[in-house]
């Protein structure tokens, strides 16, 4: 069984390099610093995320409906993955959400369909 690395120190919340590297083949192991992947401590969520964006070839219409979602919670959740990833993602979710319906976007929370955060960030 293989464990996700943590990607911050649990002490101080820096961020943790790599500094160690092992072949399960034959044993040999490395040590040094390593540069780190960005994607490989993605969370499941994340990764989910990630991979539907990619198949659907960047098209977040199919990206909102592997995730079953609408399209501007689509959009939210990937603009935070960018954010997560360090890629600058300036003025996505605003280029793109037309303006909300406020007792739209108050249903849809009540009914489960946006969570309390989404609807904040469309209510903005």
């Amino acid at each position: 069984m293989t464990h996700q690395a943590p990607r911050d120190c649990p002490v101080c919340a820096d961020v943790l390099h790599v500094t160690r590297l092992a072949c399960s083949s034959c044993g040999t192991e490395l040590s040094g610093r390593f540069t780190s992947c960005a994607y490989c401590s993605l969370g499941a969520q994340d990764r989910k995320i990630l991979s539907a964006f990619l198949a659907s070839r960047g098209n977040m219409k199919e990206l909102a409906r592997e995730l079953g979602v609408s399209y501007p919670t689509a959009r939210i959740r990937y603009a935070e993955l960018l954010g997560r990833l360090g890629i600058e993602e300036t003025g996505v979710v605003d280029a793109v959400i037309e303006p909300v319906d406020r007792e739209d976007v108050l249903r849809r929370l009540a009914i489960g369909e946006l969570d309390l955060d989404e609807a904040t960030e469309l209510l903005r």
